[in-house]
């Protein structure tokens, strides 16, 4: 719990201070550009995320035809134990072509664990932060309508991020894109009014993120598809 504190709670403490002071103690624009910053250092984890669903796409189609024959085989056996034998045999083509259905680019969604607990307690150990008044909520109280705007900015980047993504694949991640946005609303709901800010301002940036290493990504995929014909 010491390191925590030491390595974690108090550098966030110091930098959100800091930075309120250049904007005559408004913390709410502090904790905004923490947070800008905090994604700026994750961008290279995300875009490397972004490539591999793009290399997961490319080989996916290539393996489609083998794919849907297996599903086809599979909707029809009525037999548990040769069910799990076409399983098995999907599996295995996934490990021939090099894919993990389950690779969900879970990196920078962990390493946000220590950061979000480390503003949680940031805030919650500064008076002076807990007590701000920031827009139309104080950032130490809980407030409904910057939860659920968090909620919706992660689904609507969740559907964002699904463009690029192949269609059985997303299938397999609807789950996710509820769950993700429900978690962040109940995690929310009655913690500072500072951490859904966070989520606002994180969701907005890696929404436009998306859209961009998207539209980068398709414009090489497409430049390296024109060589190659």
């Amino acid at each position: 719990m010491f390191l925590f504190q030491q390595y974690f709670v108090d550098p966030f403490t110091v930098i959100i201070h800091f930075f309120a002071e250049l904007f005559n103690d408004n913390y709410g624009l502090a904790i905004i550009l923490v947070t800008l910053l905090i994604r700026l250092a994750l961008m290279p984890l995300m875009l490397k995320q972004y490539k591999t669903q793009m290399t997961m796409k490319e080989k996916m189609e290539v393996l489609k035809p083998e794919m849907e024959a297996i599903q086809q085989r599979l909707k029809t056996e009525e037999d548990p134990k040769k069910k799990q034998e076409i399983q098995m045999e999907m599996m295995g083509l996934y490990k021939k072509h090099g894919i993990n259905p389950l690779n969900m680019g879970c990196l920078p969604i962990l390493i946000q664990m220590p950061i979000l607990s480390g503003l949680y307690f940031a805030i919650r150990n500064s008076h002076e932060i807990a007590t701000h008044q920031f827009l139309w909520f104080s950032l130490g109280q809980p407030d409904i309508i910057i939860t659920i705007l968090a909620g919706v900015i992660y689904y609507f980047q969740f559907k964002v991020s699904q463009v690029n993504i192949p269609e059985q694949q997303r299938e397999q991640m609807k789950f996710m894109g509820l769950l993700s946005p429900l978690m962040i609303v109940i995690f929310s709901f009655n913690a500072p009014a500072a951490l859904p800010l966070y989520w606002v301002v994180g969701g907005l940036f890696l929404t436009i993120q998306t859209m961009i290493s998207q539209k980068i990504y398709k414009s090489k995929q497409a430049n390296i598809s024109t060589n190659e014909n």
